[in-house]
């Protein structure tokens, strides 16, 4: 008997259907996901993503609102990250940080670097009809680009973390932010280990454990 597709299976569909933009698949896909796991925002939030990714604000519109009529809401994305012995969390938008300023501004520095490399910040997650330069504001305050940040402000010299950095973060990473990672990894010369939610991606001299398929 053939293995009935669970959530994990229809999650990577979903994910696969975003890389490539295959909305009606990616309906289906969305809809088994609700099916089997009626709480879970991953199913709103992914195909919610595709139709942004295409312009159809108001289909993505419609997703929201099914999302909070049937009560279930997005989990905020939060990042840990160790430097000597302690740990730090950061959430998206990173407002309350105590170096909110200088983790920005140097994010903007790190970006500026990234994009002589041919980093182009990918906005298509952003779930908003806003303008470009705001979209690509709240992809650089995504919680795992703060931790590295921090990271690289407060402990790149030290000897004590080698030549790894980790992060853990408790949601699917984004395409931006896994661009991001990969890029930087080669601009610092160091390797960057994120655990999100679905696996662990080694970021290595510009390129990824994954392939760029998670």
């Amino acid at each position: 008997m053939p293995m009935q597709p669970d959530h994990v299976i229809w999650s990577a569909l979903l994910a696969a259907c975003r890389k490539h933009g295959e909305k009606k698949l990616a309906s289906l896909a969305s809809s088994k996901l609700k099916e089997l796991d009626p709480e879970n925002s991953l199913g709103y939030v992914l195909i919610s993503n595709i139709y942004c990714s295409t312009n159809s604000f108001d289909e993505a519109d419609s997703v929201r609102m099914k999302m909070n009529r049937a009560g279930v809401r997005k989990e905020p994305g939060l990042s840990w990250i160790e430097i000597r012995h302690r740990m730090h969390e950061f959430a998206s938008g990173g407002a309350r940080h105590p170096q909110i300023k200088a983790i920005r501004a140097n994010m903007e520095k790190l970006s500026g670097e990234l994009k002589k490399m041919g980093y182009v910040p990918e906005t298509s997650s952003v779930l908003f009809d806003v303008e470009e330069e705001h979209k690509e504001e709240q992809v650089h305050h995504h919680s795992e680009k703060l931790a590295l940040v921090f990271y690289l402000m407060n402990a790149a010299d030290s000897n004590s973390h080698g030549n790894v950095i980790k992060i853990i973060k408790n949601i699917r990473i984004c395409s931006d932010c896994h661009n991001f990672m990969r890029l930087a990894s080669k601009l610092i010369e160091k390797v960057i280990i994120v655990r999100d939610a679905n696996r662990f991606h080694h970021f290595k001299d510009g390129a990824c454990s994954c392939n760029d398929y998670w």
